[in-house]
This record gives C-alpha cells, sequence and structure tokens, in this order.
C-alpha cells in the first residue's frame, strides 16, 4: 500500500540533503514530568558527544561499529578497532547506515493489503487463526523466509521454533549468496565450509572473477590485510587479477587482463597443471596464456604464500579446482563451518516455490527479506506469492514484498534496537541501541516471539537469555553475567567467539564445467554504492560516485570500445537486453578495461517501491538473475532501443598523458631504491613571503598514500556525514554540480584495452601560498596561524573568485539553501536535523563551503588538552578514521616524531600540480606496483 503522503523526489532530496529530516516530536520522548537533576550523569553532558559500540549488519554479516551520539541523536558513524571485520575502519554502507536510521520514507505502522492503515493488535487478532491451524499441524504448512542468519540469538528462536512446530519449514534467500563457493566447497571437501583467506601472509595472489578489495562484508578486512602487507618493499608480493570488467581489485593489480568469462576456466586450469593436475591444456589466446604462465610460475614459487580466489560469478567446479590449487599450494586460508548454528540446514528459495505450487503453505513468514525484487527471475516468486493463504511481510520499508503479502510489520533499525550477529570469521557481537524507535517499529527477534505467541517479548531479554545460555554452557556456571554483559557492551565483541578452523580433508580435484553457453554476456555485481538495492533510498549512496565509472544516480551497462563499435552502439545509448524471455533497458557507458563479448551491469536499481529518493532511478539487473546462474547471464541479445539517456558521472576524462602525468605519479618497486625525497617548492622562487605560523604552534598537514587507497569511497561518505554536507540531487549534477568536499580521482595511463590506472583522493590543499585568498573581497578565505586554510562562512559573499582562482576545484557554492531550510520552508514544518553535527556550522544559501581539515576535531582536542594541562595529542580526520587502508594521514609537520612529517621525507612524496608552486599542506605517496618482468611489456 503507498504512503498516505510520498513528496516528489526533488522535496525528499532537499531534506535529505540537509542530512535528515523528521517531522518536528518524531524524536520526542513520552509525555512525563520533567524535573532537573541533583547531580547531572556524567554522561549525559549537553553537547557532549558519546560513543557505543555497536554492530552493524551487511547482508547478515557483522560490521562492528563506534556510533557517536549527541543529546541522545546518533549523528557519525566509525568503526570499532577491536572487532575483526572493521579494524576501526568504515566503509561507505557503514557510514551511510546514520542517514537510513532518519529516513521518511520509512515503514511507520503496521499495513494490512485491502484495509490500509492497521495496528499492532488487529495483526496479532488477525495472526490466531493460522497460528491455531498451523500449531494442530505440527508446523505443517508454516514457512519461515529469511535472509543469511548469523545471529545467535535469531538462530535459537528459529530453532526453538522448529522444535516446536517440527513441520514447519525454514526458508534462506540472500541476494548476494555464496551458493557457488559453498557447493565448490563441498565438492573439494565433502561439505560445504567457508575459506577464510589472509591476504596479509599472500606475497602471489591470483584473483579470478574475484574482488576482495571490492564492496561487500569482508572489505575492510581484506583491504586492511593488503594494505598492511604492501607497506614493506621486502613483502610487497604481486596480484594478478582475470576479470570480465575493471573492480577495485582490478585497479590495485600489477597485472590485470581482461577475460571474457568462457575463459576463467582455462586460467585456473594452467595454474593447476603447472602443480601437477593433468587437466586437459586450456584453450586461451596468445596474450592469455602468457598471462596465465606467468601467475601460475609466480604462484608455484611462493609456496605457503601464494593464493587463488575464485569469483562467485564461477560454477562450483572452479570453485572446487581453487580450493585444489590452494591446498597444493599451502595457501594461506583458514576453513570454517557456516555460522547459521542450525542442525537441520534451512531450505531454499526454490524450496519455498514448489511448497506454493502445491498449495500446502498456511502460512508465509517474510522476515527482513525482499524476495520480490531479488528473488531469481525464473522463479516468478511475485506471482506465487498469491498462493500463500496467509502471508506477512517485516521489514524497514514498504517495498516490492511487502506491497505483495497480506500484512506489513514495520522493523527497527539497527540503530534501535538490541540484536547481536557474527562477522565473517565467526566472533560475534552485540548490537544495541542508540535511541528508542523513531517509527514505532519492533526487531525481528520482538517479530519473531510476537509470532510464536509471545506477544510482549522484549528484545533486550531475548538477548541476553542467549547470551546467559551460552556462558553457563562454556563455564558450567555461568560465572558473572553482568559483569561479561557489560564488558561486551563495552568492547563490542564476544571474546573468544571467533570459528576455530576446520580440519579439512586433502581437497579433491573436481572434473571440469561445461564452458559458458556462446554469444554476448552479461556479468552480474552487487553495485559498489547500493549493494543488492537495500539502501536505494538513502541519498548519500545514490550520489556516492562509483569507484571506477564515477556514475551517480543510476547503473549502466559497462562495454568496451570494440564491442560498442561492433554492435553499433555509443556511450548514452538505451539498449535492450533480452534473456529467458525476460528484457531489461539500460544506458550504455563505454569503460576501459572491460573483455570483448561481455559487458558489467550492477544491482540495486530500478525500484519502485524504494521511497521517494529512490524510486525509478537506473535500470533493475534482477529480471537477467536465474537460480542456475546468478551472477553471469548468458547468450543475452542487445538491441537497440532506439532513445538516448544521460550518464551522471562526476568526472569524465580519467586519461593522462604528457604533462597530465604530473596530476598522478607511479612508480615502480624496482625504481623505488634510486628514488630520492624531495622537498615541496624547496627550489622554486615565489614573489609571496614564506608562511609563518604561531610561535611554538602546530602546523598541520595531510599526506595520502595512493597505494594504499582503493578508492573505497568511505573517506568521501564519513566527510559528508561529519560535516553536514548537503547532496543536490541528478538535476544538479547534470549541470555539472557536487557538494562533496572531498573527492576520489581516478587516473588511467594506460591503454583502452589495458588501463593502469589508480586512485587519488583530493580534500583541500591548504595551501601555504593560497590562490583563493588574495582574492576574496571580503577576506572569507584566510589562514590562520597552524597552517589551515579556513572558510569563514558569515563573511562569504558569493563572489566565488575563490573558486575560479583555486586549481584544484575542490571549493563548493551553496547555490541552493539545502542545509538552512531555505529551499522546503513550504512543506509547513521546519524538520528536525537529527543528524546533523553540532559542531559544524550549517551553511547557507550563496556561501563557499569546502574541507577544513575537520577543524572541529582540532579544536575538541586543543579544548581536551587544556583542561587536562597537557600537550595536544593525536587528532583524526573524518575521512582518516574511515580509510580501511590507512592511506590517510593527519598530523603536526612540527612534530619530528609524527607520522605525518616522516611521510613528506619519503622518495615517493609529491605534491599535486607542484609547478603552481602553492606549497600545499596536502600532499601525496606515489601508487608503487610490482611489475613481472616476464610481463615486462604488458603493463595492464
Amino acid at each position: 500500500m503507498p504512503p498516505l503522503s510520498s513528496p516528489s523526489r526533488r522535496e525528499a532530496l532537499r531534506l535529505l540533503g540537509s542530512g535528515l529530516t523528521l517531522a518536528l516530536g518524531a524524536c520526542a520522548k513520552p509525555s512525563e514530568e520533567i524535573v532537573p537533576y541533583v547531580r547531572a550523569p556524567e554522561e549525559l553532558l549537553p553537547g557532549v558527544p558519546l560513543r557505543y559500540a555497536t554492530t552493524l549488519p551487511l547482508s547478515g554479516w557483522g560490521r562492528g561499529v563506534q556510533a557517536i551520539a549527541v543529546d541522545g541523536r546518533p549523528i557519525k558513524i566509525e568503526g570499532n578497532p577491536l572487532h575483526p571485520a572493521s579494524r576501526g575502519a568504515t566503509d561507505v554502507f557503514a557510514e551511510a547506515a546514520i542517514l537510513d536510521l532518519y529516513d521518511p520514507d520509512r515503514s511507520r505502522t503496521v499495513t494490512e493489503r485491502v484495509n490500509g492503515i492497521a495496528s499492532w493488535e488487529m495483526f496479532v487478532r488477525a495472526w490466531r487463526a493460522p497460528l491455531a491451524k498451523v500449531r494442530g499441524q505440527g508446523g505443517r504448512g508454516l514457512h519461515l523466509l529469511t535472509g543469511r542468519v548469523t545471529s545467535p540469538t535469531l538462530a535459537r528462536q528459529i530453532a526453538g521454533l522448529r522444535a516446536a512446530l517440527p513441520e514447519a519449514v525454514w526458508h534462506v534467500h540472500e541476494p548476494v549468496d555464496e551458493a557457488s563457493a559453498a557447493r565448490g566447497a563441498d565438492l573439494a571437501f565433502g561439505r560445504p565450509l567457508r575459506a577464510l583467506p589472509h591476504l596479509d601472509r599472500a606475497e602471489a595472489i591470483l584473483c579470478v572473477g574475484a574482488d576482495p578489495l571490492g564492496p561487500g562484508p569482508d572489505q575492510i578486512r581484506f583491504a586492511a590485510a593488503f594494505a598492511e602487507r604492501r607497506r614493506d618493499p621486502a613483502r610487497f608480493g604481486r596480484l594478478y587479477v582475470a576479470e570480465a570488467a575493471p573492480t577495485l581489485t582490478g585497479i590495485k593489480a600489477d597485472h590485470r587482463r581482461a577475460l571474457h568469462p568462457r575463459d576463467w576456466a582455462g586460467l585456473l586450469v594452467q595454474a593447476a597443471n603447472g602443480l601437477g593436475a593433468g587437466l586437459p591444456a586450456p584453450g586461451l589466446g596468445a596474450e592469455a596464456l602468457r598471462f596465465a604462465e606467468a601467475a601460475a610460475a609466480d604462484l608455484k614459487a611462493h609456496p605457503g604464500r601464494a593464493l587463488v580466489l575464485a569469483g562467485p560469478a564461477l560454477p562450483p567446479e572452479l570453485h572446487a579446482l581453487a580450493h585444489w590449487i590452494n591446498g597444493r599450494l599451502r595457501a594461506p586460508v583458514d576453513l570454517i563451518a557456516p555460522p547459521d548454528g542450525a542442525d537441520a540446514p534451512p531450505s531454499d528459495l526454490a524450496g519455498l516455490c514448489a511448497a506454493l505450487d502445491a498449495g500446502t503453505v498456511e502460512a508465509l513468514v517474510i522476515l527482513d527479506a525482499n524476495p520480490v525484487l531479488t528473488a531469481p527471475a525464473d522463479l516468478e516468486i511475485g506471482r506465487r506469492l498469491e498462493r500463500a493463504r496467509f502471508s506477512v511481510h517485516a521489514g524497514l520499508h514498504g517495498d516490492e514484498t511487502a506491497g505483495a503479502t497480506h500484512w506489513h510489520l514495520p522493523l527497527t533499525h539497527a540503530l534501535e534496537s538490541w540484536s547481536d550477529l557474527r562477522a565473517t570469521d565467526g566472533t560475534a557481537s552485540l548490537v544495541q541501541p542508540l535511541v528508542r524507535p523513531l517509527y514505532g517499529g519492533r526487531s525481528v527477534h520482538e517479530v519473531l516471539a510476537l509470532l510464536g505467541g509471545e506477544e510482549a517479548a522484549s528484545g533486550h531479554d531475548l538477548v541476553r537469555q542467549t547470551w546467559r545460555a551460552a556462558w553457563q554452557a562454556a563455564s558450567g556456571e555461568g560465572g558473572d553475567f553482568e559483569t561479561r554483559w557489560r564488558r561486551c557492551l563495552h568492547d563490542g565483541i564476544v571474546a573468544g567467539t571467533a570459528a576455530i578452523p576446520a580440519a579439512a580433508p586433502e581437497p579433491r580435484l573436481p572434473d571440469l564445467p561445461a564452458a559458458p553457453a556462446a554469444g554476448f554476456a552479461v556479468e552480474i555485481r552487487p553495485d559498489p554504492c547500493l549493494w543488492d538495492g537495500r539502501p536505494a533510498n538513502n541519498a548519500w549512496l545514490q550520489e556516492c560516485p562509483k569507484p571506477v565509472s564515477k556514475q551517480v544516480w543510476g547503473n549502466a551497462l559497462a562495454l568496451s570500445r570494440g564491442e560498442a563499435a561492433r554492435r553499433g552502439v555509443s556511450a548514452g545509448d538505451v539498449v535492450r537486453l533480452s534473456a529467458g524471455g525476460r528484457a531489461v533497458e539500460v544506458t550504455v557507458a563505454i569503460e576501459s578495461g572491460v573483455a570483448e563479448g561481455v559487458g558489467a551491469l550492477t544491482l540495486g536499481y530500478g525500484r519502485e517501491r524504494a521511497g521517494a529518493i529512490g524510486d525509478g532511478i537506473g535500470a533493475n539487473a534482477y529480471p537477467l538473475v536465474t537460480a542456475a546462474s546468478p551472477w553471469l547471464a548468458t547468450g543475452v541479445e542487445m538491441v537497440p532501443a532506439g532513445r538516448r539517456a544521460e550518464v551522471l558521472r562526476t568526472q569524465n576524462d580519467v586519461r593522462i598523458e604528457g604533462e597530465t602525468r604530473k596530476l598522478f605519479r607511479q612508480i615502480d618497486l624496482a625504481e623505488l631504491a634510486r628514488a630520492e625525497p624531495k622537498g615541496i617548492g624547496a627550489d622554486q622562487p615565489s614573489l609571496l613571503a614564506p608562511w609563518q605560523g604561531d610561535a611554538d604552534g602546530h602546523a598541520w598537514g595531510m599526506v595520502i598514500d595512493t597505494a594504499a587507497c582503493i578508492g573505497c569511497n568511505a573517506c568521501v561518505v564519513a566527510c559528508q556525514s561529519e560535516n553536514n554536507v548537503p547532496v543536490v540531487g541528478p538535476e544538479e549534477i547534470a549541470r555539472g554540480r557536487m557538494m562533496h568536499w572531498l573527492r576520489v580521482d581516478l587516473y588511467d595511463s594506460g591503454t583502452p584495452e589495458a588501463p593502469r590506472a589508480g586512485f587519488q583522493p583530493v580534500p583541500c590543499m591548504h595551501c601555504e601560498h593560497a590562490p583563493c585568498e588574495p582574492v576574496c573581497p571580503v577576506a572569507a578565505s584566510v589562514h590562520d596561524g597552524e597552517g589551515l586554510n579556513l572558510q569563514v562562512y558569515n563573511r562569504c559573499v558569493g563572489t566565488r573568485f575563490c573558486q575560479a582562482n583555486c586549481p584544484y576545484k575542490v571549493r563548493r557554492f551553496n547555490f541552493f539553501g539545502y542545509a538552512d531550510g531555505q529551499e522546503y520552508a513550504h512543506l509547513g514544518a521546519e524538520p528536525v536535523r537529527a543528524q546533523r553535527n553540532p559542531n559544524v556550522t550549517v551553511r547557507a544559501r550563496g556561501v563557499m563551503e569546502k574541507c577544513t581539515y575537520c577543524v572541529q576535531r582540532i579544536a575538541t582536542e586543543r579544548q581536551a588538552a587544556e583542561r587536562d594541562g597537557r600537550p595536544m595529542g593525536a587528532v583524526s580526520t573524518a575521512c582518516q578514521s574511515a580509510c580501511p587502508t590507512r592511506a590517510i594521514r593527519f598530523g603536526d609537520l612540527n612534530r619530528a616524531d609524527d607520522g605525518v612529517a616522516a611521510l613528506r621525507r619519503d622518495p615517493r612524496h609529491y605534491a599535486l600540480l607542484e609547478d603552481l608552486n602553492t606549497r600545499p599542506r596536502t600532499t601525496y605517496l606515489a601508487d608503487l606496483r610490482a611489475p613481472n618482468p616476464d610481463l615486462a611489456e604488458d603493463r595492464s
């Protein structure tokens, strides 16, 4: 059922552009008498940020975070350094979760498909009849559908439900699944073990269709391990990547080969034969065979320190072959059991479809899943749901599945509820709320308890029951439960819960699979900004540039220049992709490094019930997904649709050659020993006097290691969240406007067929000889005594002279009143700016804004140091704290022992556009690669 009042996308963007937006009183506490404290609790000091350890899910897996709240309002997410999946860093999904909390399109009430708005009491009365019927049949006819379950409490509840109703059936459907990898492990080891590779212990890595540095629950862990190993030139190693279209891992590879998926098997066979597999020789082309031979030789030369990773689009047999290769290499991989903890494994979505077709589904409960959108298209789950006699959906939004079931129940956000989750390595952590439910929802634990007849169950009590029983079973007596519980809440993890590696047998050598069908193929991927489509109504993620394509507000079919020419299409043409009787219309984008005969398309777009922000954006790739091949659509027919559409990008030119190579520097490991450090601007004369700071003061600076940067954009969204940076929407992006204070540029010094690219984050340079300052007629752009180039917002009159004079293009002009309410005052009520950071000035319309090195954090530390009578400690900017690879370092250049000062003496050190002699405080370390001498002329 549609919401009673749906704002237009433009109106919703205006609301979300300010950070977000609740109606007045939505966060209000219950009516009660207010009396002053005689002695106020220390933790309730007004305006003082408080940190709470909690956990955020992505595809069911937990990533530990520290949520920052001010006056009871969650405003920012940072990583939990104690959690193995976050290591103190974040990704774009964790950073943007704070905006999801305040989403005005979240489900606010129980609804019934026929009668509309209802109540929890009305649902309970309606549920009693089907519950009584299935109880009388021992649970027969009751079907439960969930996503991936890693929560020990939810697993315990489901196990209890199945024990009480043994005929009930539990189904699991996760859009971004690991089905092929699980079946591959089953082929190799006889059971579906999960692989946990250790990139920090591997010096030769071959990725075949795999993107370990790309988006996903393990991105932070993999990226941190990869970057940490590469900081040591002696252990730098070498990364080979074969893929159909560029990924983050491919961009960071020492050697990358664009290969059609039909050639991936040959690459793995070549590596296996180098280890004695004796499989039929692969039918690879000359260049691909040369790449395969070089990678295989490198792997063989590093026993115990070599690793092969297979991607989700590979069939199970090739995953099993990768396990066989890793076994022979003694690869640094742990194998663990799946985390669901179920005695009997759950059924899949196909089993639910069979039950629906048989007419045996008396009651269907869908918990926090959206199969109508995300299920394989050939299962036609939306049509089949009508055959359930009683169906209920519980979710954060009234999404596509909510519209297809009889009842919809609103769930709470992870920042509003009690729960627990496991990381991919099995480590459990607690989920604790930072705020009472804003929209009257209930947690998934409370909903499941209600469905079992426990109407008054508390999520807090249910989670405590799980861990009380677990600790009592482990110790035999439970110990001091309250002390242990509080320690786990404080630390954010449950110590000692990581999975113990399984004693797996020697992997078996599998039979080779049949080659993919001939013809054009489309590789389907999770989107780096919208994942599987769940956060489609999040404006921060919609406007976050995709790392490789730099596209925002939509997706596109990535094709190589040659493939587009052969098919008579060009960038911006809309084409119709048809497979299995289903069709998708999508805009074409020409990208370097895409293999011939294949295109790449991401999930998450084309939503119909995402909300005012996400509806109708981009193309829905799910119709191309099938149960047999969820990640690779083969035999696809592509024909022009006869119209064009604009692909919105924040960076249109990425090629660098000649003099433009000074924009981004790359160096080979062999050349590093000959490189010499160079002072920034030391040998360049200037008419400007040298910058003079405060006596005995600080000199703030930043150094960004482009060799470590993987382009994940966590820093971009972290800056947006910390500094109240608004979104502008697709209309303004089309005009060439954007508001991000920090961008991550992509530069490519290779060719369209063989890119040699890298990432370069670009905040304000904080130049000592700042070109923006002398042209400002009102002294709004000024320098302070510590080297910060400040923007005085209440002086700015909007001449934009500073923007015109900035060679780095890092200044943003606020054309509209996104943040001050001017653009949505006509809606009749001033929204509560619940997400905004109160320590950052809210900019009015008509002023210039930019990166300030998070001056509010510097000021906070300065005040704390003065209060405590100590020197200032380390200050971490929002972008630095978010970065999973620690590519961004910020500190005091006047302190000889500061890491930033040392990095400026590194041989790779350089300044962006150094010839302009602006003397920037933000500088860089050159990108570093280790090419194989046997592939000297192949710099792809």
